[in-house]
């Protein structure tokens, strides 16, 4: 019998490794492995079914464009898919629904998401300060939860940890892509840049592949001074705005899962409305990599809630409303009132 053509050799030496045996195989015959046959079963530590809550934010993203101010609050789609390009499902927390409600949508999610925004005071402020009690709570008790906050979820986050509402300063970062400077690369250890190529890293500190829109953050000086802040968080990243002057745009929280960033990960893929926003393979692989981290740390999270609840909440029981002829900043929102 002729020997098989050498450009088969590794193909045949796979499938022998698979379970293919030339000996028990008729001549000339390959065995595929057996259908449903899994080498590794899943560890059930780690939960593949995980659900997010994400916190609306009030108005309709628009000024009241898209509904004439009769929606109370919204979310922006993308962070919803953002959320879900990390494998995940999302529930809506309405900030202006009672207590109890958002207890019990909180039972029901593996981790938490704060939008960006521009609202930092009223029944708003104090829904995010509850529901990041919560974390705090839940991940001081030996139960993973994780949070990722972003633009004025970071900085809200900031005033409650800082017990101080007037700790942000100004800055000139409205519409612009930026890099990403990475003052210690050793505090990357463990963070989500951990995931990252060091090609990608070298990118990000050199070409702008984050999209920033804020006028408000934090510089790294005030962050050292005060007690809080620098206790709670370590720098992963800084950025400097139109005028150079350099805020902090990515931390991580030192003990609880907790992540932040003053820039937009979710927009490089899903918002189209601004063409500064950078969409390149770079800045999409960017956010892929943070989505992916978020989620791999919402998989920890023990609860298992009931899988008709979880329907009941879903995101899935609203519609998306198309808002990028009224909107630049985002394609679709979901409305609540």
């Amino acid at each position: 019998m002729a020997s098989p053509p050498r450009h088969l050799l590794p193909l045949l030496l796979l499938l022998a490794l698979l379970g293919t045996s030339s000996a028990a195989a008729a001549p000339g015959v390959i065995r595929l492995p057996r259908a449903g046959a899994c080498a590794t079963p899943a560890d059930p530590a780690v939960y593949d079914r995980p659900v997010i809550g994400i916190v609306t934010h009030p108005g309709d993203g628009a000024a009241g464009r898209i509904d004439n101010g009769t929606s109370t609050s919204y979310i922006g789609a993308s962070y919803v898919k953002f959320v879900e390009a990390g494998g995940a499902r999302v529930i809506p927390l309405i900030y202006n629904e009672p207590d109890e409600r958002l207890l019990e949508k909180l039972s029901l999610v593996n981790g938490v998401l704060f939008t960006g925004g521009s609202v930092k005071r009223g029944p708003y402020f104090e829904t995010i300060k509850k529901v990041f009690q919560y974390v705090l709570d839940k991940n001081d008790a030996g139960v993973p939860f994780p949070l990722f906050a972003q633009c004025l979820g970071f900085e809200l986050v900031s005033m409650i940890v800082s017990k101080d509402n007037n700790i942000l300063e100004s800055f000139h970062a409205s519409d612009q892509a930026s890099t990403l400077q990475f003052p210690n690369y050793s505090s990357l250890q463990g963070s989500v840049f951990e995931r990252f190529h060091p090609d990608l890293i070298q990118k990000l500190s050199t070409s702008c592949l984050v999209m920033q829109n804020h006028k408000y953050g934090i510089s790294p000086k005030r962050m050292r001074e005060n007690d809080a802040l620098s206790s709670f968080f370590k720098i992963l990243t800084t950025s400097p705005d139109e005028n150079g002057e350099v805020y902090i745009s990515t931390v991580e929280a030192q003990k609880y899962p907790i992540t932040c960033t003053q820039w937009h990960p979710e927009k490089a893929i899903f918002e189209w409305g601004k063409p500064m926003i950078p969409h390149s393979e770079d800045a999409v692989q960017v956010t892929q990599n943070f989505a992916n981290y978020f989620i791999s740390q919402a998989r920890k999270s023990p609860n298992r809630p009931p899988a008709d609840k979880v329907l009941d909440n879903l995101i899935y029981n609203y519609s998306p409303t198309f808002s990028g002829k009224t909107s630049k900043s985002f394609e679709l929102v979901y409305l609540f009132s």
